[in-house]
């Protein structure tokens, strides 16, 4: 028994360790690889005045509107349950929990569901059933914009094959072997990832009294009250995220004409390539967004430059918001409850 515990321990340890170090490696491997060489002249260049300001700073209101949605709909959600946690504990939460997933991916999930029930009583299990169906209904709304993508897009990739004499061989080729590595290993993570929560809810589930309230949670979203609100919710939630990406096609000279259709190739690819635990998707993000444009007809460089800032100032956005929620969460007052 006495030997048993320090390996439990250690196992946990490293485990942790793992969760931490692993994505910020993978991170900083494909970083490196796109940006070696790199002339951050113009980087310099883009962010001094190669750059319209105006349209990224109308872009950042969609990114905070995006959050806050997702809080107002997460409460929602907690309605039929019984559950009534205030507006502002819900969307500071969601702050929290992305902001807190730049330091340890996907640790944000049981971090908001922590603050609900630090701050107004929520029982953890039933708002993490929740977070649960949220997920789904996100992943439904993803593959549905998925198929209208590639529906939509098919005139447009026909036309640009025959302008360009580019065939889906020749789109391909500007693969570089490492361009391959990275794609497999990035849907690699993917299915590990996907792997190991189901062993963690295998073992969740377990827990008898646990599982029923994670149940009465993911089944929760069938008794909501205001079911147009929480559509309305899913959908500006996902609307704010596209015009937060697309507005920034108008900061630069080499993307502001490639429009609407080719903002939705690179959003829908972009939030696929998100889904690899790295923090914000840094890396995977940057190597997809980067071979879309790249397809499309802007130049490698260009395409890397944009990818670079749009996240880097996104990703600074979501950090911003994460301490301001934690300045506002230590002065919000916790609900007693009987």
């Amino acid at each position: 028994m006495h030997k048993i515990a320090p390996t439990l321990v250690m196992n946990k340890t490293l485990g942790t360790i793992l969760k931490i170090v692993l994505p910020l490696t993978i991170s900083a491997l494909i970083l490196w690889w796109m940006y070696r060489g790199m002339n951050w002249q113009e980087v310099s260049d883009a962010l001094s005045g190669g750059m319209n300001w105006t349209w990224m700073l109308l872009s950042l209101p969609f990114g905070i509107l995006a959050e806050a949605l997702r809080g107002l709909r997460w409460r929602l959600a907690l309605e039929p349950l019984g559950e009534h946690p205030r507006n502002n504990t819900c969307i500071n939460a969601i702050f929290l929990s992305y902001g807190s997933s730049l330091v340890v991916p996907r640790v944000g999930e049981f971090l908001r569901c922590g603050v609900l029930k630090r701050y107004d009583g929520v029982s953890f299990a039933r708002s993490m059933g929740t977070v649960v169906t949220e997920r789904c209904i996100d992943i439904i709304i993803i593959l549905v914009l998925s198929g209208i993508t590639v529906l939509l897009q098919i005139p447009v990739f026909a036309r640009i094959a025959k302008e360009t004499g580019m065939s889906l061989d020749g789109m391909l080729s500007k693969f570089t072997p490492m361009g391959y590595a990275v794609t497999i290993a990035c849907v690699v993570l993917i299915v590990g990832m996907g792997w190991w929560l189901s062993r963690k809810l295998g073992i969740f589930s377990r827990v008898q009294g646990v599982l029923k309230e994670l149940r009465s949670g993911l089944f929760s979203v069938r008794y909501i009250r205001q079911r147009g609100l929480f559509i309305l919710y899913s959908l500006g939630i996902w609307v704010s995220y596209f015009l937060h990406f697309y507005l920034t096609f108008y900061c630069f000279s080499y993307t502001e004409h490639l429009g609407v259709s080719v903002a939705m190739v690179a959003f829908v690819v972009g939030t696929f390539a998100v889904l690899v635990p790295t923090p914000n998707g840094a890396g995977p993000w940057h190597f997809a967004v980067k071979t879309v444009l790249v397809l499309f007809g802007v130049c490698q460089t260009d395409a890397v430059v944009f990818v670079l800032i749009v996240h880097t100032i996104q990703t600074a956005l979501v950090a911003l918001l994460g301490a301001y929620s934690s300045l506002a969460l230590s002065l919000t007052k916790k609900v007693k409850r009987e």
